[in-house]
């Protein structure tokens, strides 16, 4: 179901697994540590409680891993968490994690990526692009320049903007059609009902 809040920059996607009532993340990821390795030295400021890691950096925390060259995470006094995650001319920043009760993973990438846990919300910036895979098969894709997802709300915004990739800045999601339910294996009974023929005799 899309529904069109600007004809030439935004849409809105209400969760592309149309009838699904699962969230999106892996709740038991929320309560696990994150962990973050980088290639070049990083920072850490305990008064500001900002941390920073640049070079091949990989953030993990449970099924959730976030590549970027340099991210940016700070922490409030609450235990909040939010960062921003800058990709290189070479790599840009890239998501991916477990959707919740499924085995369906949601995966994206921009030239850069934020995330607020108050807000539960992230963004892919620049010629973004985010999809839904089962096992290796692409179900869903949407590409903009940036998308918004809510995982509280199970609500996807894409805005359009012109890039050198995408001149015209239109948006576009592919999605795919939902699983059809699983069918009761074949009897031996004919289709029309009644029993079944009598097997010739000899």
């Amino acid at each position: 179901m899309l529904r069109v809040l600007n004809p030439f920059a935004c849409l809105s996607i209400l969760l592309w697994a149309l009838g699904s009532t699962a969230a999106w993340a892996e709740k038991a990821d929320r309560g696990l540590p994150m962990v973050v390795e980088a290639d070049k030295p990083g920072s850490m400021d305990m008064q500001k409680q900002i941390v920073i890691f640049n070079g091949n950096v990989v953030l993990t925390q449970g099924t959730m891993t976030l590549r970027a060259e340099r991210v940016e995470v700070r922490e409030t006094k609450d235990g909040q968490r939010s960062g921003v995650a800058t990709g290189s001319a070479a790599r840009r920043a890239w998501y991916r994690e477990k959707r919740e009760s499924v085995d369906e993973f949601l995966e994206g990438e921009g030239d850069r990526i934020e995330f607020d846990t108050r807000t539960d919300t992230l963004r892919f910036l620049g010629s973004a692009v985010v999809r839904r895979l089962r096992g290796t098969e692409l179900i869903d894709e949407i590409t903009g320049q940036l998308i918004t997802w809510n995982n509280g709300t199970e609500l996807f915004t894409v805005e359009g903007g012109a890039s050198p990739a995408n001149p015209s800045g239109r948006v576009r999601a592919v999605l795919g059609p939902r699983a059809e339910p699983a069918r009761a294996p074949a009897t031996g009974a004919s289709t029309r009902g009644g029993s079944p023929a009598p097997a010739p005799s000899r």
